[in-house]
């Protein structure tokens, strides 16, 4: 039992050392990441990574999953410092911690939310963690609806087409929310990565000069759009 336990710490240990190579060439070379290189820098043969990942793709999905977990993780908890009854406080929360998390960690916001990486297909085990912020912002819509502290105008309902995709979308994380109020948060959403890459990838250079108080401005009216 010592001895097994002792091979899973080194195999762990060993699987995070890869990983952290890797995230070193998501810097440099994007996501087109060789295991070649990895285990250059790794010190070992090329053939001993396949010990540990059985191709690209799996040691890709590994740090995929670890940054949409990094990013959920980050949005729960500036989330949940903030008092349940502050729905507003709660949204710009959430949106502080994706702009703030991606700022920080530049190349792993690029692998989840950049441009596609050619040939890769990502299984169906990343959708759990992919989903982990979007479902805080699910919650904070859920008891807007609830406490019925959202605002909603039965004559703003989307098209029948819309509102089948909305309601799937928001069934599991936000059962109660009436489809208009799911759409616009869906938007809210897609609008606040939209700023964070402008801002991440250079899009707001010569353009926005105070990035702080437009971002917070920007997503402000965001909540006040979605109604909450």
């Amino acid at each position: 039992m010592k001895a097994t336990n002792i091979r899973a710490r080194v195999r762990a240990e060993m699987t995070e050392e890869i990983k952290r190579i890797a995230r070193r060439h998501l810097a440099t070379d994007g996501a087109n990441l060789s295991l070649r290189a990895v285990a250059r820098d790794l010190g070992v043969v090329s053939s001993a990574i396949y010990r540990y990942f059985a191709s690209r793709d799996e040691l890709l999905t590994a740090l995929i999953l670890d940054a949409y977990n990094a990013l959920g993780q980050a949005v729960e908890d500036r989330e949940r410092a903030v008092d349940r009854d502050d729905l507003t406080g709660r949204w710009m929360a959430v949106c502080d911690a994706v702009r703030s998390w991606a700022l920080e960690s530049p190349h792993e916001y690029a692998l989840i939310y950049g441009s596609p990486v050619p040939g890769y297909q990502a299984p169906q085990d990343t959708v759990a963690a992919a989903t982990r912020a979007v479902a805080v912002l699910g919650t904070i819509i859920q008891d807007a609806a609830v406490l019925r502290r959202v605002r909603h105008d039965p004559s703003e309902a989307p098209p029948a087409e819309v509102a089948q995709d909305v309601r799937r979308a928001g069934s599991a994380i936000a059962p109660d929310v009436p489809d208009a109020v799911t759409a616009r948060a869906l938007s809210a959403w897609v609008t606040l990565f939209g700023l964070v890459s402008f801002e991440l990838f250079g899009q707001l250079n010569n353009v926005v000069r105070h990035r702080d108080e437009f971002f917070a401005y920007q997503m402000l009216a965001q909540a006040r759009f979605v109604g909450i």
